[in-house]
């Protein structure tokens, strides 16, 4: 019999360098059955045949165009169905080929981009997958059936990260969905098979040699079962699956590290029976991970047989009977139901971390753990089990499994995801800690703007609410730069923007009565303004007839916080906002989720807020400043908010300046920013600005 040279190894190679195996020409793999090192006695084991068949329906192929490791000249292996076809393509009787059909299924096989040219009809055919490839190497691992009278035609790639499955006929639209594919399986009995009707045999000495450059045992191989199977000039690893000692199912690998396993046969984890009755179980990608683990001392951990998804699926969970890429969790689950604590040492790329994520959804995640992978050099870690054993040991191993770290719930964590932002805040690196300065010293100790909070602002009709916070903003536009977001449905535009330059060139906008003697800003000022106004200030205006709604206003702020870095939102007032609700909702209900949302965006985007809220009518008022449980609509105002601040301006000449104005701090949540209090401005009406006048008063 001929030889052939496979190729090239790497370092991880079949060989093992003492041995000095596959110098030259020598071939790897022999034809014959050769002596086990793992038996006491060499006797040879006859090798009986049995044909592998591919089942376009099983999670994995059981052949492929090279079904072994070694490649034979120009052999392409396509499989002929044994079984019956799915109900809707049989017919047992002769059919006559309609050639306008067979054109319109063509055609449409064509769209899809399957090279239906070397197909034949009543057969699977082995193709290149057109979605994936077939990978690096190229795997013919699309499996295509065409109905014999060319009127249908289903197809299912086996590579694990691809999968794409769907069918199509002659007359029809394309189903390509996974579920439509799953409807036209049929059940199968799931078959019964041994060692000796597979064929398989003891590992010759070359693959205990590749078994050993990967740091596994003899003794590891010798108490997992694993074995060979020849046929022709090939032999590929066989991974026996086995539950309560009875053989299962079969998985093989050859040397490019492609895998197929028995069709027919019932889904299970690999090594199963060593998780029986234990309370933590470990769960690997690979066969060889399993094996990699007992070297570093686990016995208790188990593969998975069908490798990992491209990605995470973003539908709910399937129903136990349609899941059908996890059945083997179902088919173990009474394995699995006791488990306390479940490490997941999946690979550690992006297949390996959607396959943990999938296996966490279905065990439960309160009860998963994961590892993580120590890194290889500075920019990538470890792959998996094996990698870690083959280069630093199975004590850093041990150590990698006995270190895994609770699975991430949504929602739910400990100080310690926090730690980084805890030490940020006392070495005060995150800025504005203490919250920043509003520009009136009687009003510093009081009250400070910290990013991320919610200040609710009310008064009495013409206090001075809006004015007040426009000149807040200036303040903190020329102290520290910020940009906000304004939502001011109460006023005009030009009468908005006229207010804000006066307060910024501290200059009255017309030289009109109000402005005194003071002199009018200079159209150069009123130019340079223009550009500030541009600069710092976002508008939120609603165009329509109706009022806008708080969730609008809310996703525009945001536009606007992504989009020029706004610090501060502005909502005046709460009066004009659309506050339609369900009529089980009573106003309080409404209120309370409203301030919620408003708090939320604040927080989640580290802007602070100020609304406005007016007060109910005030019958029996007598001229002080309002309470903020006055506020018109629910006590969840002065609840909810971070700040509440009463904005209060003298009407009573006898009682001091009528340009006087209180601002009644009434609520201070963060100690560090303020307290409750009072602090006394007075504001120049030719400018609009507030000037501090002094006078101070703490409670």
């Amino acid at each position: 019999m001929r030889l052939l040279l496979l190729r090239p190894l790497r370092k991880l190679s079949f060989l093992s360098s003492s041995a000095g195996l596959l110098m030259g020409t020598v071939q790897l793999f022999k034809s014959t059955p050769c002596p086990n090192p793992l038996s006491p006695s060499s006797q040879r084991h006859s090798f009986h045949s049995h044909r592998l068949v591919f089942s376009p329906l099983s999670p994995k192929p059981m052949s492929k165009t090279r079904p072994l490791c070694l490649r034979t000249n120009g052999y392409s292996y396509v499989s002929h169905a044994n079984g019956a076809a799915p109900a809707e393509l049989e017919n047992t009787e002769e059919k006559r080929v309609d050639f306008n059909q067979l054109s319109r299924l063509k055609l449409k096989l064509e769209m899809l981009g399957i090279d239906y040219g070397i197909c034949m009809p009543g057969q699977y055919n082995h193709l290149i997958c057109p979605i994936c490839k077939g990978g690096d190497s190229e795997e013919k691992s699309l499996s295509v059936y065409i109905s014999e009278d060319w009127g249908s035609a289903f197809w299912c790639c086996f590579r694990g990260k691809c999968g794409w499955q769907g069918r199509t006929t002659a007359v029809g639209d394309n189903k390509l969905s996974r579920e439509t594919s799953n409807q036209i399986a049929k059940v199968k009995k799931k078959r019964e098979i041994t060692v000796e009707s597979l064929g398989l045999e003891p590992l010759c000495e070359e693959l205990v040699a590749y078994f050993s450059e990967r740091s596994i045992s003899t003794e590891t191989l010798r108490r997992n079962a694993v074995m060979q199977k020849t046929t022709g000039v090939q032999i590929c690893i066989a991974f026996p699956y086995w539950r309560d000692g009875q053989l299962v199912s079969c998985k093989y690998r050859d040397i490019e590290k492609k895998f197929w396993q028995e069709k027919d046969t019932e889904k299970i984890f690999y090594g199963l029976d060593d998780i029986k009755g234990t309370n933590d179980i470990i769960i690997v990608e690979g066969e060889i991970d399993k094996l990699a683990m007992e070297e570093a001392g686990f016995h208790n951990c188990v593969s998975v047989p069908d490798g990992a998804p491209p990605k995470v699926s973003s539908k709910d969970l399937p129903p136990e009977e349609q899941d059908t890429k996890y059945q083997y969790l179902w088919n173990c689950k009474e394995y699995l139901k006791k488990a306390s604590r479940i490490i997941l040492a999946t690979d550690g790329d992006d297949p390996g971390q959607a396959l943990a994520e999938e296996l966490a959804r279905r065990l439960g995640r309160e009860r998963c753990w994961r590892v993580r992978w120590p890194m290889k050099n500075d920019n990538e870690h470890f792959k998996d089990a094996n990698e870690v054993l083959m280069y630093l040991g199975p004590d850093v191993l041990k150590e990698v499994i006995e270190n895994a770290e609770l699975y991430p719930i949504r929602g739910l964590f400990n100080f310690a995801n926090y730690f980084d932002e805890l030490d940020a805040y006392y070495y005060r690196t995150l800025g504005y800690e203490y919250g920043v300065s509003t520009g009136w010293k009687g009003l510093n100790e009081l009250y400070n703007i910290v990013p991320g909070e919610l200040t609710i602002v009310t008064g009495v009709p013409n206090s001075g609410k809006s004015e007040w916070i426009d000149a807040l903003l200036c303040n903190l536009s020329e102290s520290v730069g910020w940009k906000f977001a304004l939502c001011s449905m109460e006023n005009k535009v030009r009468e908005h923007a006229r207010k804000l330059l006066e307060k910024h060139i501290k200059k009255p906008f017309f030289d009109k009565r109000y402005g005194g003697s003071a002199e009018r800003m200079s159209a150069e000022e009123f130019e340079q303004g223009k550009q500030w106004l541009n600069d710092t200030f976002y508008l939120i205006r609603c165009e329509d007839d109706s009022l806008p709604s708080i969730s609008w206003v809310l996703e525009l702020a945001q536009a606007a916080v992504l989009r020029h870095g706004v610090r501060g939102l502005v909502i005046d007032p709460y009066n004009e906002l659309d506050h339609q609700r369900p009529p089980n909702q009573t106003e309080t209900e409404y209120v309370s989720q409203m301030l919620t949302k408003v708090k939320r965006f604040a927080q989640h985007h580290c802007c602070h807020v100020w609304f406005v809220a007016h007060p109910r009518q005030l019958h029996q008022w007598v001229g002080g400043p309002p309470n903020l449980y006055d506020i018109s609509g629910s006590a969840h105002f002065i609840n909810k908010c971070d700040n509440g601040i009463v904005i209060h301006r003298n009407r009573d000449p006898g009682a001091g300046d009528l340009d006087q104005v209180q601002v009644c701090v009434r609520k201070v949540r963060n100690k560090v920013a303020g307290t409750i209090g009072d602090a006394y401005l007075t504001y120049d009406r030719a400018t609009g600005q507030f000037k501090d006048i002094g006078i101070k008063k703490s409670t």
